[in-house]
């Protein structure tokens, strides 16, 4: 396959978007107002582009160019395709994970918050969660599970740094999402408020004296719904507890007072989204879990 740029060694410059930048650096490469981020395998990076991200360059294991990665390229007319041996790729700290590709592309345009919450019923807020594979993994649930939108709060774990769009395996792309305010005082001093503004509910994931179970008759009644999660090991702020609608807990056994967040998650999501579904004979399908 012509048109394809050899790489001989690890130090190669124009390996520096791939491995050598921050998250802060890839976000305001080339045109600050949109930047970069990494796709990492193909299956990911065929998500990406099926969802209309625009490749900036493709790095890939030199075995894979006519197999694995072969429509990619295809995909990627008009940009540097980079190869290179499997020995030197393996010298870039986590490439074994990669299943042998990595693709720079700019960052989608984040909808304003009017767009994401139109005609939306069940959306969840990310307070301040700053694992990357619990993001990911939130997403991966938030979409298979049918939540309308994802809103992240400014000091939440960027959704598009490597690991989380890894880890969401591409569905960070299939469910819409944004940022809500502009900075973290926004939203900790309005960002409750502004959702029920928007007519929802809120609903914060957290144990009080006053928490009701995930499905409480009268939460699952309500028409329009923000489940709030918080930052691992503290939760949620007090004043997001206190200006929600319901403070929620799920039920436990055993002398267990948590989950993981991005575990609470699905929970929340696979039980709040049912106040919305109509079942009709054969719409609903049931599938298999995949470990991975």
């Amino acid at each position: 396959m012509s048109g394809i740029i050899r790489i001989e060694e690890l130090g190669d410059p124009r390996l520096d978007l791939f491995v050598r930048l921050t998250g802060a650096q890839l976000r305001s490469k080339l045109e600050p107002e949109k930047g970069v981020f990494i796709a990492e395998s193909p299956t990911v990076i065929e998500v990406a582009l099926d969802s209309g991200c625009e490749p900036i360059a493709l790095l890939t294991d030199e075995r894979l160019i006519n197999g694995a990665v072969e429509k990619i390229i295809k995909r990627c007319e008009g940009v540097p395709i980079y190869s290179a041996k499997k020995e030197i790729l393996e010298g870039i700290t986590g490439f074994a994970l990669t299943r042998g590709a990595l693709c720079a592309m700019r960052r989608p345009r984040m909808p304003e918050l009017s767009e994401l919450l139109e005609g939306a019923r069940t959306v969840a807020v990310l307070e301040n969660i700053a694992d990357s594979t619990n993001i990911g993994a939130i997403f991966r649930s938030a979409a298979a599970l049918g939540v309308d939108a994802v809103l992240v709060t400014p000091d939440c774990c960027d959704p598009l740094c490597r690991r989380a769009v890894r880890v969401s395996m591409g569905t960070i792309f299939r469910v819409p999402w944004g940022v809500i305010g502009e900075s973290q005082a926004d939203w900790r001093e309005g960002g409750v408020k502004l959702l029920q503004s928007y007519g929802f509910k809120t609903a914060a994931m957290a144990l009080n004296e006053n928490s009701v179970n995930i499905d409480d008759p009268t939460l699952m009644s309500e028409d329009k719904v923000a489940v709030i999660l918080g930052t691992e090991g503290t939760g949620l702020a007090k004043s997001t507890i206190e200006n929600s609608d319901y403070t929620v807990m799920i039920p436990m056994q055993n002398e267990v007072d948590s989950l993981n967040v991005a575990a609470a998650g699905v929970i929340a999501f696979w039980q709040l989204v049912r106040r919305k579904w109509k079942v009709e004979s054969g719409k609903l399908k049931v599938w298999g879990l995949r470990l991975a």
